[in-house]
């Protein structure tokens, strides 16, 4: 994955703010959110704590924005490939694909992503959970493409399965990047081939 590709970077060479965001990407999922202060932020890019409220006016922010860009990110990448044609097998499988590269590119995200939707602000996580919610659609309207006489309801239950499946991979490397990836989607496809 390029750098102008990652959810939280822009740019080429990631700027202040980005570098900012990632840094505490790392640190919420490894401390969680409070167990982080903006001085640890600050040091963990080579600044004052202080110094970044010139980037972001609190903590809050970095998470609402982060988790934002998060949901974008899934939300574009997810809808690209339905566009992208094919059969719905194969549609399917790439939506499949797209998250578990995201999952296995991005732990820290994953882990904030989980756990950290009771602390956004209220406008944050209306937005949020918007987006997560139209990326589902994508999701269902695939699985009831590629899974024939499966209602609504049970292919949005499937889905959000499978993101149980795919987003435990913070906690799951036994194995290495290329052979999980291989069997998260195998078996990713075969619980949702299974779900008639």
């Amino acid at each position: 994955m390029s750098a102008n590709s990652l959810p939280l970077v822009n740019g080429a060479k990631p700027n202040r703010r980005e570098q900012i965001l990632s840094a505490a990407a790392e640190l919420f999922a490894h401390h969680g959110f409070h167990g982080v202060g903006i001085d640890d932020i600050g040091a963990a890019v080579g600044i004052s704590g202080p110094a970044l409220y010139r980037h972001f006016r609190s903590k809050d922010a970095i998470l609402g924005e982060m988790l934002n860009s998060i949901s974008h990110y899934l939300l574009e990448g997810g809808t690209k490939r339905a566009a992208a044609g094919g059969t719905p097998d194969e549609l399917l499988a790439a939506l499949v694909r797209f998250h578990v590269d995201f999952a296995l590119d991005h732990p820290a995200l994953i882990t904030v992503q989980e756990r950290n939707l009771a602390n956004l602000t209220d406008g944050d996580r209306k937005q949020v959970r918007a987006l997560q919610r139209q990326y589902v659609e994508v999701w269902v309207r695939a699985i009831r493409e590629a899974v024939p006489g499966l209602g609504e309801r049970q292919a949005r239950s499937a889905a959000h399965a499978v993101f149980g499946l795919i987003n435990s991979t913070p906690y799951n490397r036994h194995l290495g990047d290329g052979a999980l990836a291989d069997l998260l989607c195998r078996l990713a496809l075969g619980a949702l081939s299974a779900a008639t």
